[in-house]
């Protein structure tokens, strides 16, 4: 599950940061500001505050608290926005999974092409987007990143989540952005493997060879919801699909598990990513 690099050039309507742009503009001409005069107190230009205010780029989380400084005196109203913001920077197939994807008391993944965007570095993840196609202009580069990123305070929320990773052994030997980019990443999976909530299995190249190879249909997720419902979530070029019947969540539970069945032990997979991180 990637809340892939791939999305459309048309942006949806982002009602939340409209919403919190139109606050923005309001206190602003309160204080009988102007665009310019809020850009120079937060470090940003005029025209990066009107986008901001008209919801044509949700702002930063930097620009955010900012904002919070100049026009509130430090009330954290616009920090209190980031999260709900941060759902309207996600590609839109992924936007209404993002806060299922928070709320998950179990969550199991099995990715096939690349590193599972839950889990990916910085570096990693901006090597990705920025490789991908169509070509996405910096700043929304950075959105992406920012947001990504953002995904990993699941890791520790109260209550822990129990969270499961399959990776294909060929994820981790194709190189993305570089060399130092890839060795980061094992060593970032090497560490998140080693949480208490965390089980990360690795899918041997030869598999195969006995006949049977669970994972020949692509990645998946399985989760379980706070409230015990279980669903499944499917993306695959920029489109996704989210499945809630009984029998075809069934199907693809008892798939999951046999693609874990067919993966090296946690301890092997975790020597095996420890190893190809010296090899970077």
């Amino acid at each position: 599950m990637e809340e892939a690099e791939h999305e459309e050039q048309d942006q949806p309507n982002l009602s939340t940061t409209r919403y919190v742009g139109e606050i923005a503009r309001i206190l602003r001409k309160h204080l009988k500001m102007t665009q310019d005069n809020v850009g120079e107190e937060l470090g940003y230009t005029g025209a990066a505050v009107s986008a901001m205010e008209t919801g044509v780029q949700p702002g930063s989380e930097k620009m955010l608290k900012g904002m919070d400084r100049v026009l509130l005196g430090g009330i954290p109203v616009f920090e209190a926005s980031m999260k709900y913001l941060r759902r309207d920077k996600y590609p839109p197939q992924f936007r209404d999974f993002a806060p299922l994807e928070q709320r998950a008391t179990v969550l199991s993944l099995y990715q096939a092409l690349v590193v599972d965007g839950l889990f990916q570095t910085e570096e990693y993840a901006r090597a990705l987007i920025t490789g991908g196609y169509p070509v996405l202009p910096e700043q929304r580069v950075e959105e992406l990143v920012e947001a990504r990123m953002a995904r990993r305070a699941l890791f520790g929320r109260d209550p822990l989540p129990t969270i499961e990773l399959i990776l294909e052994e060929s994820v981790l030997r194709r190189p993305i952005g570089s060399q130092e980019i890839m060795r980061g990443q094992m060593r970032s999976l090497a560490q998140d493997a080693q949480r208490r909530n965390v089980t990360l299995q690795v899918l041997p190249q030869d598999c195969g060879l006995e006949g049977e190879y669970a994972g020949a249909r692509g990645p998946l997720t399985v989760l379980e919801t706070m409230d015990h419902d279980h669903l499944v979530y499917l993306e695959v070029q920029g489109e996704s699909l989210l499945i809630s019947d009984p029998a075809k969540v069934s199907t693809f539970s008892q798939r999951y598990a046999k693609i874990r069945a067919q993966a090296l032990s946690p301890r092997e997979s975790l020597d095996l990513i420890e190893q190809l991180a010296g090899e970077q």
